[in-house]
């Protein structure tokens, strides 16, 4: 058979790893069943799996879950099937792995991505969403994968799988990285410290749908992601009466209010796409009581590292100005962040030209926009920092609805034709002469 033969081939296989993994989605931090299920398939298939400090720095993890939601999603994951020696590796969060086979041949060293978190969306019970009337819907009340993450975690299983069938064709080392908490752009950052990628010479990543809306089709490469960065501002004041002692308080409302006004004044920068925004804007007790507590939740984000350090310095200096003008305190709290980075355009177009001569997808394009952010660019600007190239590929597939809504599916004939191309792309760069 073909690779591209045996790739459809596991079709039947991949359908029920996506379904398995959709039934039961873990948000950042808490993938313990998901790692464990991958770990578990990656040294069967005889790949080094990589857990823990080793890939993963932990200092640089954000919104990571109490001691005690750990402790609770962990037990959960075991009754549900994880490997309890596993999940005990993953402790304090440190969920997600890296699969590393070194091949015989000499050449460069792949690395991909894929993420494996899920998101805070409760799935839709209505009989007309496929995962509900075929049952395989979320099993965790207010959790669901509603972007993808299911489909990513099982094509890179697919294409260990397929390596280690092919790895006598195959060269160099490859790196699987199967990156926890993507969502919210808290995960890659930490992974990334780690310095798993820093030998990289070739990056491949990618995503099912984001704009690539047709079956059976290619996005070789991506441009267009915004670095970010989100915060929240909570702010501290004194209550007091509104009526009878008015003068006693200090109005953390308002501090605020005034904040998210003053925030939306942030000049832009010449040099490229700025963004503000605030979101959420919590506040208060009753009506009659002067404000003691509030907070806003907000974003910046720019085109560029420096646009978006830009902003973020403007919107921090603002919140605190906004602070200082009502006599409250404030604390600003990452919540999240990624950097901007682009797709190598010749490595995209190496791409292309090997793919469109092998007639696999009715339409193939060599680049896309994309708006948004992506934590995966930590990974990409790491990797072309060290002289290695990088790529964020868009895996064509029909959607039922938009990313990150509760009545979210995919078409899954797009997992074995996305696994053969990245394992026809892993022995091409990892074979190619330097």
């Amino acid at each position: 058979m073909t690779l591209l033969e045996e790739a459809m081939g596991l079709r039947e296989e991949m359908v029920k790893r996506r379904r398995d993994l959709h039934a039961h989605p873990e948000t950042a931090w808490t993938e313990f069943r998901t790692t464990s299920i991958i770990a578990t398939e990656l040294k069967k298939l005889g790949y080094e799996v990589l857990m823990g400090a080793d890939i993963m720095k932990a200092s640089e993890r954000m919104l990571v879950p109490s001691e005690a939601e750990l402790e609770r999603c962990a037990k959960r994951a075991i009754a549900e099937g994880a490997d309890p020696e596993l999940v005990a590796k993953m402790q304090g969060g440190m969920t997600g792995c890296v699969g590393v086979m070194h091949f015989a041949k000499p050449g460069n060293t792949v690395a991909l991505r894929f993420d494996i978190d899920s998101l805070f969306v409760a799935e839709d019970p209505d009989k007309k969403h496929r995962p509900t009337a075929e049952c395989f819907a979320s099993q965790h009340p207010g959790l669901m994968h509603a972007c993808g993450h299911d489909g990513h975690a099982t094509i890179g299983l697919a294409v260990a799988k397929l390596v280690a069938a092919h790895k006598d064709e195959m060269a160099g080392t490859l790196k699987i990285c199967f990156q926890p908490g993507e969502e919210g752009v808290v995960g890659a950052k930490g992974m990334v410290a780690s310095g798993i990628v820093d030998d990289v010479d070739y990056f491949l990543s990618g995503h099912i749908g984001l704009g690539a809306e047709k079956n059976n089709a290619l996005v070789c490469m991506t441009t267009g992601f915004l670095a970010t960065d989100k915060m929240d501002a909570v702010f501290t004041g004194v209550p007091a009466h509104a009526g009878a002692d008015p003068e006693k308080g200090r109005n953390a409302l308002l501090a605020a209010a005034q904040a998210a006004i003053s925030l939306h004044t942030i000049a832009r920068h010449s040099e490229g796409v700025s963004r503000i925004n605030v979101g959420v804007l919590e506040a208060g007790t009753g009506r009659n009581v002067i404000p003691a507590n509030a907070r806003i939740k907000f974003e910046t984000r720019g085109s560029t590292a420096k646009i978006n350090d830009y902003m973020a310095s403007e919107a921090k200096r603002m919140v605190k100005a906004a602070a200082d003008l009502y006599g409250v305190q404030v604390e600003i709290l990452p919540m999240g962040s990624a950097t901007a980075s682009g797709s190598d355009a010749d490595m995209g177009q190496e791409i292309y030209d090997l793919i469109k001569p092998l007639n696999v997808y009715k339409e193939l394009k060599l680049e896309d926009q994309v708006g948004g952010s992506e934590d995966c660019c930590y990974f990409m600007s790491r990797v072309q920092s060290h002289g290695g190239k990088a790529v964020y590929m868009l895996y064509g597939t029909e959607l039922e609805a938009g990313h990150h809504q509760s009545d979210f599916d995919f078409n899954e004939d797009v997992l074995p034709r996305t696994a053969f191309t990245i394992t026809y792309l892993v022995k091409h760069f990892g074979n190619k002469a330097k």
